[in-house]
């Protein structure tokens, strides 16, 4: 690794906080206000600029909000408890919250991202405290043992937006826990059980970590919940799955991720079944485990598979292909750390990877920087599970094929690499560390397509600019990529390594990262505020206007001979 190189990466890491400020007035729009919340109220928790709310609690103010009202906190720490004193939702499916939401239209927002904190710590614990002591495991299950807790949680209810905030140390246990935000549409019912969710100027973490089996989770989740939908200027740090997570949402996901900065995570971002219009844009992964993945599976969050086509025939105004599904103008930097937490499949996220498309279809990703990831800058391979399909589903009507001892495996399909600027990538050493690399086992399947790629450090196999330039060819046979399958179950746990490969790998030591100093705040919280004594003179949101922009520029020259 060059000096050079690492202390341009260094200055971008270093400043990630300054580069999403950067971008914030270009990319922040004021929060979604749905048509037809007539006569809404705004409701003031805590104490700002001097002036009192009527609250004392968030969990109160929600209690007495109406569908459509606005929800504005002032900066303070606040322990909130409704899932261990308000409603008693079912833990297995995460229905529970430190805020628990369940009115359509609300819209939380902090006065200031970096000092209106809801903290999972005990109350009367410093904020965001790494104590061993201060930390609450949640409510007692029937056999004694916590089930854990959620930040905020929003179930089954439409067009909620959460903004401005920070929200830490909510931590894991028995039941569907350990989420810093999430929106809920009915965990692992595989149906869809909200429509609209909107969330920025976000920050998610957790200060303490015991063992994986409490650990925080999830920063920004969203599950079961179709859109539209938009994530804008959100940090995620030390969770043992991924700093955000969009999932089942059958081919409805339609949600625009933008300005995000995922770091020390095992996974930056993680979607399965995730597809539809899924657009991921702006945004830093930097010292994960692995920056990005996403996923089909059998098992979890049903119903399989991951396939980013566009809804109902449509064609991508970024894409201009039937990819809706994409990954744009990204960085993605140093995705080698072995010190995060790490919890179940994410675990097996291979360490020293910028991405990962694990059994994914019909994705793009186009226009991206991707720089000193050790062992690959991108991923596309089979992602494989044991085990019971959920829900009826079967391997076979998945796309699926059962192999001895990998259980249901389904390859990558149809996915294209397009125009992105690789550097320093595969450093390892170890046979087949690259740019980029490919796994397909069967045959019988839409190609995936690599264009316009500038990857000094090859592919593996090698040359698959040349011998797959065109996506959707129907495939012949498989092709393994040689030492490359061997070398990636090696690096994420699944077999036993080669002689001589070498990864970091997790020895049980895990270093969480502290909060960067000055992440942007929202520039004006009144923006779109009926007028209240904290926004005397709020200006209204101008009409039409829902969440952040989507706009993206296809690469010229390059998608047009593909599809």
């Amino acid at each position: 690794m060059s000096f050079s190189s690492r202390s341009v990466v260094g200055r971008i890491s270093m400043f990630g906080a300054v580069a999403l400020a950067c971008g914030m007035m270009s990319a922040w729009a004021p929060s979604h206000s749905p048509a037809g919340w007539h006569g809404a109220k705004v409701l003031l928790v805590g104490t700002f600029d001097g002036k009192a709310g009527q609250y004392r609690t968030i969990q109160s103010a929600v209690n007495a909000a109406k569908a459509g009202d606005w929800i504005l906190v002032g900066p303070g720490d606040y322990h909130e408890t409704a899932d261990e004193t308000g409603h008693p939702g079912n833990p297995d499916h995460g229905q529970m919250g430190g805020v628990y939401i369940n009115k359509s239209g609300i819209t939380l927002r902090g006065m200031d991202r970096n000092s209106v904190i809801v903290d999972g710590t005990n109350p009367g614990s410093t904020p965001c405290s790494s104590e061993p002591s201060a930390q609450n495991y949640g409510a007692l299950a029937s056999d004694g043992v916590p089930v854990g807790r959620n930040g905020i949680l929003v179930w089954k209810a439409n067009d909620v937006s959460v903004e401005n905030l920070t929200v830490c140390n909510f931590l894991a246990g028995t039941g569907a826990s350990g989420n810093e935000v999430w929106w809920n549409g009915g965990d692992e019912s595989g149906k869809i059980g909200l429509a609209g969710y909107w969330g920025s100027y976000l920050t998610a973490t957790s200060t303490f970590f015991g063992n994986e089996t409490t650990a925080a989770e999830y920063g920004i989740f969203a599950s079961n919940s179709a859109g539209p939908a938009g994530w804008n200027q959100l940090y995620a740090s030390n969770m043992n799955d991924s700093g955000t997570y969009v999932g089942a949402c059958q081919q409805a996901c339609d949600v625009t991720m933008d300005h995000m900065w995922m770091e020390n995570n095992a996974l930056g971002y993680s979607g399965t079944n995730s597809g539809g219009t899924v657009v991921i844009e702006n945004s830093q992964f930097d010292d994960n485990q692995d920056g990005l993945d996403t996923n089909t599976q059998v098992i979890g969050d049903p119903p399989a598979p991951q396939d980013g086509r566009c809804p109902n025939g449509g064609i991508s105004p970024i894409t201009h292909t039937d990819s809706c599904w994409v990954v744009i103008h990204n960085y993605f930097d140093n995705n080698n750390s072995s010190t995060t937490p790490a919890a179940g499949s994410a675990a097996a996220g291979p360490v020293g990877t910028g991405m990962t498309i694990s059994g994914g279809r019909y994705d793009t990703v186009m226009d991206n920087t991707i720089a000193n990831n050790g062992a690959w800058g991108i991923l596309f391979v089979p992602y494989a599970q044991m085990g019971k399909p959920s829900l009826g589903q079967t391997c076979s009507g998945s796309g699926g094929h059962k192999v001895p001892g990998f259980g249901c495996v389904l390859d990558p399909e149809g996915d294209a690499l397009l125009g992105n600027s690789f550097s320093n990538n595969g450093y390892f050493g170890n046979p087949s560390n690259s740019d980029y690399g490919q796994i397909t086992l069967f045959g019988g399947e839409a190609q995936n397509c690599f264009a316009g790629n500038d990857a000094p450090d090859g592919s593996a196999p090698k040359n698959l600019e040349k011998i797959q330039k065109k996506c959707g060819v129907t495939t012949t046979a498989g092709n393994a990529g040689g030492q490359l399958f061997p070398q990636v179950l090696c690096d994420t746990g699944l077999a036993a390594c080669p002689p001589g490969a070498h990864y970091p790998k997790p020895n049980g030591t895990v270093i969480l990262k502290a909060l960067p100093i000055g992440l942007p705040t929202m520039p004006n919280p009144c923006q779109g505020v009926p007028a209240n004594p904290w926004c005397p003179s709020a200006a209204p949101r101008p009409a039409g206007q829902h969440g952040p922009s989507t706009a993206a520029v296809a690469a010229p020259g390059v998608l047009g001979v593909l599809r």
